[in-house]
């Protein structure tokens, strides 16, 4: 009855019966905050029993600071929201990782020492109760924008950019004991232009991979390295797009056979912004050539990845085609060679933007992005299988 109920809705929205059963594994749509500010920028990470634990930032307190929700029942219900953050500066940009003990950690970007900085805070019981906040970096400018990635050992690995150079920079630290002590800062770029935006992922082998964007070509391009003793050295800086416009919002997922799958947003088709796609199969050496997944008449942007056990590659993002922004999906289950068809999965009278996307143990996917439907930025939830 309830399949039966959703073909009569989306057939008078004019969708064919084959889009159809393509959404019938997806849950409806779940509002997680509502709040009289802003929600945005959620963060998600699933534990080892399937909890599924999201970080974001608020505005409601009259400045932003970091939150936290979690269920324990794979999505059905969730607890409270948790504030993580009461810092005299706007707290921005929360990402998640979950180590082999379930201890969650959080890092953010935090303007409480007048800049922008970098901070770290965990919970050692599954999000019941959490760490005072660790300041990470000291600079005489503006730190951005932190990623977090955890090897088999429980290494904590932090990547982000930083402008006091001038221009920004790439920059790394790690720790070995669960972020009480933090390695000494490392720089990975020293270009003539702006670096930013990284991201990470770790392979099987605990080899650290980071892609990033890069200016120095003279349009925003995507460069790569990678560190195969844990942060203490790094490949050279391998550029990895060629194209005749900008790359943004890279994104950085490994399968379970350490192939390495990126995508980003591109204006290089036609003039509208879309979601391309681009692999590496022996460790980042070499990587293929860019497939474009989006062929709309609108602007596709903010891409997320993820890796499922048996490798098959999932990815989400913004679209504003319909005449605001909504979700859309697609997954690969030869390893990026062919795509499935594009799914949409909100239809709201608003803004969706900023998926963030993470896989449990069965399966299961679970995205979470923020949409102004309320008429301020909530954040949200569905699953799919």
């Amino acid at each position: 009855m309830r399949k039966k109920n959703v073909w009569i809705v989306f057939l008078a929205a004019g969708l064919s019966l084959f889009a159809i059963d393509a959404l019938a594994d997806w849950s409806l749509a779940k509002r997680l905050t509502w709040t009289s500010g802003d929600s945005k920028d959620p963060s998600v990470a699933i534990d080892s029993n399937n909890h599924i634990h999201i970080v974001w930032w608020d505005e409601t307190p009259g400045i932003s600071e970091i939150y936290y929700k979690r269920s324990i029942d794979g999505g059905t219900t969730w607890g409270a929201v948790k504030r993580l953050t009461w810092t005299s500066g706007w707290s921005y940009y929360p990402t998640i990782a979950i180590d082999s003990s379930d201890h969650i950690h959080v890092v953010w970007e935090d303007y409480a020492p007048g800049n922008a900085e970098i901070y770290h805070k965990k919970s050692t019981d599954g999000g019941t109760t959490w760490s005072a906040n660790k300041r990470l970096t000291w600079t005489s400018d503006n730190s951005y924008v932190p990623v977090i990635a955890i090897d088999s050992s429980d290494t904590l690995h932090v990547v982000w950019y930083d402008e006091t150079s001038d221009n920004s920079e790439i920059y790394y630290k790690n720790s070995t004991d669960g972020g009480t002590t933090w390695s000494t800062t490392q720089r990975l770029t020293w270009t003539s232009d702006f670096s930013y935006d990284p991201v990470m992922a770790i392979d099987s082998s605990d080899t650290l991979h980071v892609v990033w964007e890069d200016y120095l070509p003279g349009n925003d391009q995507l460069y790569y390295r990678r560190s195969a003793d844990g942060g203490s050295t790094w490949s050279t800086a391998k550029r990895i797009t060629w194209t005749s416009s900008e790359c943004w919002w890279p994104a950085l997922a490994i399968d379970a056979n350490d192939h390495i799958h990126t995508i980003w947003t591109d204006y290089t088709s036609g003039g509208v912004y879309d979601i391309y796609y681009k692999r590496s199969t022996n460790g980042g050496t070499t990587w293929s050539a860019a497939q474009r997944l989006s062929w709309t008449s609108g602007a596709s942007n903010e891409p997320a990845i993820a890796t499922d056990i048996n490798s098959h590659i999932h990815v989400a993002w913004y679209d504003d085609t319909p005449g605001n922004n909504e979700i859309y999906y697609k997954k690969s289950t030869n390893g990026g060679l062919t795509w499935s068809t594009t799914q949409r999965l909100t239809w709201t009278s608003d803004w969706s933007e900023g998926p963030a996307m993470a896989i449990d143990s069965s399966n299961t996917i679970h995205v979470v992005w923020n949409d102004s439907t309320p008429g301020n930025y909530e954040i949200y939830y569905k699953k799919g299988s």
